[in-house]
Formats: C-alpha cells, sequence, structure tokens
C-alpha cells in the first residue's frame, strides 16, 4: 500500500508542477513609421493580469469582457500605461497619444503612437508594466526601424533598454 500512494505520488507531482506555473509576459512592438515621422506602438498584456494590477492600483472592480466592465476602462489603462511605460530619444522624452485597445481570446491589446520622431539614433524604453504585482513580469520590448531590429527582455531587476540604430 505505501508503495502504491509513493507511485502516486511521483505520477501526479509533475502534473501539478506544470498546472501551477503561470507565466507572466507582456509584448511591446515598436515601429517606426518613417513617412509620418512616428512611432507605432502595440502591446499586449494577459487580461487577467493588467486587470488584477488596475483594480488593485486604482480601488475599481474593471470586470473585463462583461456586461459590467466599466465605460470608462480606457481612462485607467491610459493611465496606467503613462505611469509605467516611458520612452526617451537623445533629443527628448516621449509622450504617446493612447488610440485604444482590442481583447483578443486571453489578451489585451493596447495601441499607442508616439508623433513628431525624427533623426532616431536610439531608443530608451522604460517598461515597468505588471512589475509592481508580478515580480516574475518579464516584459519583452522588440523595434523595428526599416529593415534592422532590435531586442530587449525587461524585468524587476532591469526595466529600461536602450535600443541603438
Amino acid at each position: 500500500m505505501q508503495l502504491k500512494k509513493q507511485l502516486l505520488i511521483l505520477l501526479l507531482f509533475p502534473l501539478l508542477a506544470y498546472t501551477a506555473h503561470k507565466y507572466y509576459l507582456s509584448l511591446t512592438q515598436i515601429e517606426y513609421n518613417q513617412n509620418e515621422k512616428s512611432l507605432q506602438v502595440i502591446i499586449n498584456v494577459f487580461m487577467d493580469d493588467i486587470e488584477t494590477a488596475l483594480n488593485k492600483d486604482y480601488n475599481i472592480d474593471l470586470q473585463l469582457t462583461t456586461k459590467k466592465e466599466l465605460t470608462n476602462s480606457d481612462e485607467y489603462f491610459k493611465k496606467y500605461l503613462q505611469e509605467k511605460l516611458k520612452f526617451k530619444t537623445e533629443e527628448r522624452n516621449l509622450s504617446f497619444n493612447y488610440l485604444g485597445k482590442e481583447y483578443e481570446g486571453d489578451l489585451v491589446y493596447f495601441y499607442l503612437e508616439i508623433e513628431n520622431v525624427s533623426n532616431l539614433t536610439f531608443l530608451e524604453v522604460s517598461n515597468k508594466i505588471l512589475i509592481e504585482h508580478f515580480p516574475e513580469q518579464q516584459n519583452v520590448v522588440k523595434m523595428k526601424i526599416g529593415k534592422k531590429r532590435r531586442s530587449k527582455i525587461l524585468n524587476k531587476k532591469n526595466d529600461k533598454a536602450l535600443l541603438k540604430f
């Protein structure tokens, strides 16, 4: 009987380990539009993670993708992104326009634009999205200018990337 229990534990442990593990990851994609002299930014995060963070930070109950979702959820998303996401060039700090969001499966896609960007030789990105609430959070930043591509993985210890072109 004891041997059966040990075998059962040995068989179930790997299954429980995989189901209990959760990944904390966001992706920020930045593309330079030469014609419009702008940076177009798409960020995707897991819906439950961003909802947890905003609910705690702003003492609200977003209830994303339900009939009870707050009608002003975009205001909270914009405020959160402005606090946690910073862009800088050799010339100045850059502010972005929040264009909106889109839900797809268990992800939220945020669309941002930074206008009036020229002579871009580097971009410094500070990304603290979700790090306060999920210490294991990793924020991947990818950037494309023409055919040149750069990427960095940011985390709690290193939340800034310098992307040189």
